[in-house]
């Protein structure tokens, strides 16, 4: 599942640069030239990931890391800082205001994409191209198929956003607002109840290996995925 990447960089060339990388990830860029034009963007689509220079015009970046991570809104969303600062106290301070990871420039394009990649796991392993196993069930995001008991099982793609999302976060239990923001995105305004009809067509098709009961309901609260 591609990542919403923000870049915030006021250097055309870096920006380009980190542009292309993260377009030949396989993750969809939006760019910004400063702080202001990041959170205009912002309003419209909530990024899964931000890549943010220390050094912009008007607000810095590491004030606009401290202020989102401050906010309820934005706190979950993963920082990866850019800068030139290559002193250990800098590092500190990037990493205090909560920044996930720091990258010094110049860096390689391939160093990028591990430290996304990286960020992505931790953070949102949705997001990443790792299969993902539990038991004799497997999802496998690169090839869009998921097997139960060496059964090909056909699901549709919002029934695979979903399991993908609840397979990558197991044990956890969620709920329908938790799933409807991160399967059909922040901006989808759709009712909690369409949850319910995804996770009944969900366990419809995975009850043709058996595993219709990975997907539990946890009353009054929402679901959890769970191989116990």
């Amino acid at each position: 599942m591609p990542a919403n990447i923000l870049v915030i960089e006021d250097e055309p060339a870096i920006q380009e640069l980190l542009t292309l990388n993260i377009t030949q990830a396989g993750h969809n860029p939006i760019r910004a030239l400063s702080v202001e034009q990041a959170q205009l963007l912002m309003r419209e689509t909530m990024p899964d990931l931000i890549l943010l220079d220390w050094m912009l015009p008007g607000m810095s970046g590491i004030e606009f890391a401290r202020r989102l991570k401050s906010d309820e809104y934005s706190k979950n969303i993963p920082i990866i800082m850019l800068t030139a600062r290559s002193e250990e106290i800098d590092k500190i301070r990037g990493l205090d205001v909560g920044a996930d990871d720091y990258v010094t420039k110049p860096f390689s394009p391939r160093e990028l994409n591990a430290r996304i990649k990286a960020v992505l796991r931790r953070r949102a392993p949705q997001m990443t191209d790792d299969p993902i196993e539990s038991g004799s069930l497997r999802l496998d995001p690169v090839t869009h198929r998921v097997t139960g008991n060496g059964i090909q099982l056909e699901l549709g793609p919002t029934e695979f956003r979903l399991l993908h999302y609840l397979m990558s976060n197991p044990e956890r239990v969620h709920s329908r607002s938790q799933v409807l923001d991160r399967v059909w995105g922040d901006r989808v305004f759709v009712e909690d109840r369409t949850v319910d009809v995804h996770i009944r067509r969900l366990r419809q098709a995975l009850a043709a290996s058996g595993h219709e009961d990975m997907i539990q309901t946890v009353r009054g609260v929402g679901y959890r995925f769970s191989a116990k």
